[in-house]
């Protein structure tokens, strides 16, 4: 087992090719705000975030060799507050047409997968109030109303393996993490 070592997540630096296309992407289209950029050497940086609390959330890097497949990263991938928020930001992206657009869940979550404009895959989300094993993806159909979808969601997450409330598998993880983290403080 791994030593604790208190990590959590903070950001994804991505390799670009057109600085100025990804920074309107991810500032224009995703509302991330520049917090600072400038050179390390003959290498421009972008930095932004969407939150005060984090420098940046996302550094942009001069670099990225035209012509690589877009299989580079698997995902990178943005929370939202409410399956309605997430609706609302599907809509905005069908009407800018972007490459791969497709909504999808996990059970557990509601998903829109997309690529940004270096082909990137990006991923919105929301968590739903289920847990289900994963993984899990299957189609659905973010333009029906808002409730229609979570009663289509309990449903079929009910049928899957593992089914629960989202609040029970956190706390059962939750004393995972600790009982995992004594374990190893414990270890000479």
């Amino acid at each position: 087992m791994a030593q604790d070592l208190g990590l959590s997540f903070s950001h994804v630096g991505l390799f670009v090719t057109d600085m100025a296309g990804m920074v309107d992407f991810f500032s224009g289209v995703l509302g991330f705000t520049i917090t600072d950029r400038g050179q390390l050497g003959a290498t421009a940086l972008t930095f932004l975030s969407r939150d005060p609390s984090e420098h940046h959330q996302i550094v942009l890097v001069e670099g990225r060799p035209p012509g690589l497949p877009d299989r580079i990263v698997n995902q990178v991938s943005f929370r939202v507050g409410t399956l309605g928020e997430l609706q609302a930001v599907y809509r905005r992206l069908r009407t800018l047409e972007m490459r791969e657009l497709t909504p999808i869940t996990h059970g557990n979550a509601w998903s829109v997968y997309f690529r940004d404009p270096e082909g990137n895959r990006l991923e919105i989300f929301t968590d739903s109030d289920w847990y289900i094993a994963q993984p899990v993806r299957e189609a659905i159909d973010l333009d029906r109303p808002e409730a229609e979808i979570r009663r289509e969601t309990e449903a079929f997450c009910r049928a899957r393996r593992g089914f629960r409330p989202i609040a029970e598998w956190r706390a059962e993880l939750k004393r995972r993490i600790a009982a995992e983290r004594e374990q190893t403080a414990a270890k000479p």
